[in-house]
């Protein structure tokens, strides 16, 4: 027997269809009672219950209490990862749903991804930072800068002390499923996603399960003005 990491065991919880659907309705980031994900996978809540009772064991979801409901939620950013880079290497492979809607075209342009902002915006945000030299990259790894640092306080009164975290790295690749290529993850991504809602620059879709983020028109011209040219 080898030794190291199970990848079967991870892949076997999120190769089950109803549990796909469960985990990839976790991507916006909000926490979901097992009655609501049920209907996400079109399944009974017993068996939604059973799926999740699998899905807590092995590490990809974890509960939480609130009165008389219990509620779900992704782990932390590294499943979200891993579901997003999946779901890349799906669409890389044309394992496509058949459905589409009007929302296909915003979900590419501009979607939440577990905390922090993905799609065409979300890769344009991190080319910016990378050009301008606001952070580093080398391949999977990023660094924020000293002069990135001084951008995010200035513009965003984003600090570094901010961006603290026990378990999370300032700055992570995540590869956007849509786009091909990366975008910002970790803690700095979920500030700057936090701070372009609390300045109503953007907000999530109201539409129960959507991840699309949908900019204002004050937000769309802040966003380009920041990301959308290369100067500051």
């Amino acid at each position: 027997m080898k030794s190291g990491p199970d990848i079967a065991m991870v892949a076997s919880l999120v190769g089950d269809p109803a549990r796909a659907n469960m985990l990839t309705a976790l991507m916006n980031g909000r926490a979901l009672t097992a009655s609501e994900l049920a209907q996400e996978a079109g399944i009974t809540p017993q068996t939604a219950s059973s799926h999740l009772s699998k899905l807590e064991a092995g590490g990809l979801v974890e509960p939480e209490k609130q009165g008389r409901h219990r509620y779900y939620r992704l782990t932390d950013d590294d499943v979200a990862g891993v579901l997003e880079g999946l779901a890349g290497l799906a669409a890389r492979t044309g394992h496509m749903r058949v459905r589409t809607g009007p929302k296909d075209p915003a979900l590419r342009r501009a979607r939440i991804c577990y905390d922090h902002l993905a799609g065409d915006l979300g890769v344009q945000m991190l080319d910016s930072l990378r050009a301008r030299n606001l952070v580093r990259q080398k391949k999977q790894d990023i660094e924020l800068t000293a002069e990135g640092e001084r951008f995010l306080a200035k513009h965003l009164q984003i600090s570094p002390d901010m961006l603290t975290h026990p378990r999370r790295p300032v700055c992570k690749a995540c590869l956007d499923w849509s786009e091909r290529r990366h975008h910002l993850a970790g803690t700095l991504g979920a500030a700057m996603m936090q701070r372009f809602n609390e300045l109503k620059w953007a907000a999530r879709d109201a539409t129960p399960g959507s991840r699309v983020v949908n900019f204002t028109r004050t937000g769309e011209k802040q966003f380009a003005a920041l990301f959308g040219n290369g100067k500051d």
